[in-house]
């Protein structure tokens, strides 16, 4: 089992995704800007050509909505992939684009399929699923939070709208379902705190023995610290006898 005892912020948590938003808006502006389409280098299922779509398509998109609506999503899961599951973050994010491109490839409609959609639903699944499958109290608190905000991106799975890639999503969706399984043993457990565990005693708190069993405070004096009495000051007098004359 991989090292992943405790939870731990890092830059990485909010700067990959910064960076990952970057560039896709730097390539729709560079499109806007100097009037290129780069919408055939998206996914073509089953061409050859189609193949360097797997690559090219999560950093191109149609309009400004399809941009913005991907915006969000991929900067909250991203950083709370760095964040809770940071050992294994590269590889699911690397492979997640890969597996997802490619069965979008061989499952597709004869279309240009575009789009970050893939790769977030793979970050979607697989944080939702991975959560259940670790039996933590926190982890399954954040796929309740997953399922909370993006539990309608589940519908899109299948073909209800228009002009829309259901067919990326839900490879996304069966890649992240993947991943969850095959990492499972990487079950990220946060180091426990001292009243978590069983042998817990209450009397042996340090920070539990200022408080009465009333809670009211009690100001006490370290084992180690030496009381000091203060002493009064000392007044020594001297005296001297008159010589005789």
């Amino acid at each position: 089992m991989n090292n992943q005892n405790q939870f731990k912020f890092t830059t990485g948590v909010l700067g990959y995704p910064v960076l990952f938003v970057l560039i896709i808006w730097t390539v729709f502006w560079f499109e806007v800007k100097f009037g290129y389409r780069f919408n055939s280098f998206g996914v073509y299922p089953r061409t050859l050509t189609g193949l360097r779509g797997v690559i090219f398509s999560p950093f191109i998109h149609s309009d400004i909505e399809h941009l913005y609506h991907n915006t969000i999503p991929l900067f909250v899961l991203s950083a709370a992939l760095f964040y809770f599951y940071r050992t294994i973050s590269w590889k699911v994010i690397f492979y997640g684009i890969l597996l997802s491109g490619f069965l979008t490839w061989c499952i597709g409609r004869p279309e240009n399929h575009i789009g970050v959609s893939g790769l977030i639903y793979v970050l979607m699944s697989f944080t939702l699923f991975k959560g259940i499958f670790s039996k933590h109290y926190r982890l399954l608190a954040l796929s309740l939070l997953i399922i909370f905000l993006y539990g309608s991106m589940i519908w899109y799975v299948f073909p209800i709208k228009e002009n829309m890639s259901w067919e990326g999503h839900l490879s996304g969706l069966i890649v992240g379902l993947f991943f969850a399984i095959i990492f499972r043993k990487n079950i990220s457990k946060p180091k426990k705190y001292a009243w978590e565990h069983d042998d817990y005693n209450e009397d042996d708190d340090p920070f539990l023995k200022h408080f009465d069993k009333d809670g009211n405070f009690i100001e006490t004096r370290g084992d180690n610290e030496v009381e000091e009495k203060e002493e009064p000051p000392k007044i020594k007098y001297y005296f001297k006898r008159d010589k005789e004359d």
